[in-house]
This record gives structure tokens, sequence and C-alpha cells, in this order.
């Protein structure tokens, strides 16, 4: 692929450059990048990463893929904006939230169109993305564009519909599991431990459990009730989450974010 054009320059965009540099999987010379207005972040990825910056629209001509990274609500602003300036063989791999794949067809007019929803893991290769293709996508690009995501961690393809859960799970997911990290903190340093301390625990304890998980064939809670030792200390933690309601607070959680991704292909 000679020339890739990220519509768009956040924290997906970067982390999915960072992979396919860091893993060969494209040259950064073929990359170019463009955001809306700021123009240091450009700069910084430029320097960063060795890929080029987009000094106007007219450069989309000779692009073999553009990757429709901007944020869900300026997509259809952006989309227009671009539109005169793509051939009509041009593929679109788009990393927008809750953005259908029909409303890209809309702006962009009927041609190939990929929608994966990635994580920021991406950067370093753990990505957990799904993915789905609309009816033009030949062998050749579908097989291209599972490589580029498999290069940067694991890809599933679902129906275009599964994708808001996807979107919930695993593309929000790490959010969740820093804004559990800091809980732990938080309460770690309440007895005394040192941020670096209760940090360095968690991670190794996070990495384990999720180890076990991907290498012992057994389910989530056998693993859980393995840990919980009648009257003892984890037992003691589990009926407090219980008291607060913990498993109605993740599904509300997921569900949330699954309904703002339904609300976001619906232009609210």
């Amino acid at each position: 692929m000679q020339k890739i054009i990220f519509i768009g320059a956040g924290s997906i965009a970067e982390a999915l450059i960072h992979g396919w540099v860091e893993n060969n999987v494209i040259q950064p010379e073929s990359v170019y990048i463009s955001n809306r207005s700021n123009q240091q972040r450009l700069q910084q990825l430029s320097s960063k990463y060795g890929v080029q910056q987009l000094e106007g629209y007219e450069q989309l001509t000779g692009a073999d893929l553009i990757i429709l990274a901007v944020k869900p609500k300026d997509a259809r602003l952006a989309m227009d904006a671009i539109k005169p300036f793509i051939e009509p063989h041009v593929s679109i791999l788009s990393v927008l939230a809750g953005i259908s794949i029909a409303t890209i067809e809309d702006h962009l007019g009927e041609r190939p169109i990929a929608r994966v929803m990635p994580n920021t893991s991406a950067t370093i290769g753990m990505s957990a993305s799904g993915i789905a293709f609309n009816k033009l996508i030949n062998d050749v690009q579908h097989a291209q564009y599972i490589q580029m995501l498999e290069a940067v961690g694991i890809v599933i393809e679902v129906e275009e519909d599964k994708l808001h859960a996807v979107t919930a799970l695993s593309g929000s997911g790490p959010a969740y599991l820093y804004y559990l990290v800091e809980a732990f903190e938080r309460v770690g340093t309440e007895f005394g431990l040192s941020k670096e301390i209760v940090r360095e625990l968690m991670i190794q304890t996070i990495a384990g459990s999720a180890e076990m998980l991907k290498s012992v064939n057994e389910e989530p809670e056998v693993l859980r009730k393995k840990v919980t030792s009648p009257g003892g200390t984890t037992e003691a933690g589990i009926k407090a989450l219980d008291a607060m309601a913990f498993n109605d607070a993740i599904a509300n959680c997921i569900r949330s974010a699954e309904n703002r991704s339904r609300e976001l292909a619906r232009g609210e």
C-alpha cells in the first residue's frame, strides 16, 4: 500500500501509526496525517514517527486508503470536506465510534468501506478490535485489513450492528480498567503504600489475571471462587462489592456506552 491518509490525528490514530510503524506493517513515508486545526499535534506526530503532514486535501489524490479518525461529532463535516478530492476507487477504513457504513456511503459515495473499533492498546500491539465490511470490499482488501489489524493485536469480524457492543466493551474498556487502577491507587495510599508500589502490584495482578483467563480453560466464575475462601479477605471484599451493586454498575456502564454509540450513529 503506497499512500495511506489519516483524517484525524487523535489517540486512536497515533496508536495505529505507532503499532504499524513499530511492526513494519507500513513505511512512515507512505503515511499522511491531517486534522482540523492543531498544527502542533501534526508536527509532534511527524517528528515522532516520520510520517508526512497533509498540506491540503488536494493531496488526497493518489491515496490507496483513507482512514477516518476524527471525533464522531466532526465526522460528517470532515467527510463532506474531503469528498471532492477522493477518487472513486479509494477505500475507506473508519475508526469512528458509532458512525455507520451507510452514513459514510451517504457522504463519500459507495466504495469499499471497513469499520473497525480498535483501542489504544494498539500502541503496544495489544489491541482488541472488532471489524465489519460493506459489500464492496473484495477478498484482497478483506485479507489486507485483517492483516494490518492483527499486527497490532487481535481482530474479530462481526456484523456491523454488533460494533456498538464492541465499542462499549473493548473500545472503551481500557479507560474502565485505568479507572479501576486509579481507585486502587487512592485506597492503597490510604494504607501507607506509595502510589508507585500500588501501581506495580496492580499492573502485575491485572496482567496475571488476564493471562490466567487466556491460558487456563476455566470460567471466570470458577477462577474467582478459587481465590475466594469462605470467611476470608476476598469474600469480605466481594460482599462489599455486592452490597454496592457492583454487577449492576458494570452493566450500566457498558449499556450506557453502547447506547451512546447508537446515538452517535443517529447523529445525536
